[in-house]
């Protein structure tokens, strides 16, 4: 496994991957969840790239970035029997200078989570097409538990004419229920346990029913419980996607679950 550091570290070591390139981008922490990430991207591509970047232009004032768990090692460790690369930049590597001109969610970023946190999918985005440009792989790989995310990916790809194939991967989740989450080391055990009602309540099917549980949960503070549409993030009575979040103790969750999983 080769890490690269600079842009030209990762250029030469790209040239060097045989074949149909994958990427599986990441702000470290890896857990479980991002593991699974790396192993898709093996089954479908013969050279795997995986970045490891905090992304500054992503949280807002008074959001976690300071706090945000850095764990290199550890993430080296996990990563040295699943990728080929390795791309560690700093901010500096990914921003020489301050971004200008940034890509813009659009009306999709309105909503929901672009709602809570203004401005923070123009600030995947941007990093997500830069990263695209940078590690030029065939296709790249995203959790579907950051539905949003996901959504907002596929349609900058789509719209931008990205030459790049956008694969979701399943959530992967603990045996009781609870979506993986590099911010799940943040909750106390009373925390966590209380954390399982998101994914009860996607599990009810019904919204009235879902809120009501995470109402009468101790220590959980519901942001939203919607039905929406998956590719336009609108809200919709007949839509294909449940997607919840709240803050549990001083944590923001987020969870959601295909209609048809139901």
């Amino acid at each position: 496994m080769i890490v690269a550091r600079s842009r030209d570290e990762l250029d030469a070591a790209r040239k060097e991957l045989p074949g149909r390139v994958a990427v599986v981008m990441t702000m470290g922490a890896l857990h479980d969840g991002h593991a699974e990430l790396v192993r898709q991207a093996r089954a479908q591509a013969d050279g795997v790239i995986v970045t490891l970047f905090v992304n500054p232009l992503q949280f807002g004032a008074g959001e976690d970035l300071d706090r945000y768990p850095r764990t290199l090692e550890a993430d080296l460790a996990l990563l040295d029997d699943l990728a080929d690369v390795v791309f560690t930049p700093t901010p500096d590597v990914v921003y020489p200078a301050e971004p200008v001109v940034r890509v813009s969610a659009g009306r999709i970023g309105d909503f929901f989570e672009g709602a809570s946190r203004p401005g923070h999918f123009d600030g995947v985005l941007t990093v997500v097409l830069k990263l695209l440009h940078l590690t030029a792989p065939d296709v790249a790989l995203f959790g579907q538990k950051d539905a949003q995310q996901l959504t907002t990916i596929r349609r900058m790809v789509a719209d931008l004419d990205v030459p790049v194939s956008i694969v979701a991967v399943p959530t992967v989740r603990e045996s009781d229920g609870l979506a993986l989450s590099s911010r799940n080391r943040y909750l106390t055990p009373e925390q966590r346990t209380a954390a399982l009602s998101l994914s009860r309540a996607l599990q009810t099917g019904d919204l009235a029913a879902g809120r009501a549980l995470l109402d009468a949960t101790e220590g959980v503070d519901l942001n939203y419980l919607e039905r929406v549409d998956s590719t336009s993030f609108e809200a919709a009575p007949d839509g294909d996607l449940m997607i919840v979040a709240a803050t549990v103790g001083t944590t923001r969750l987020i969870d959601n679950l295909p209609v048809k999983d139901l």
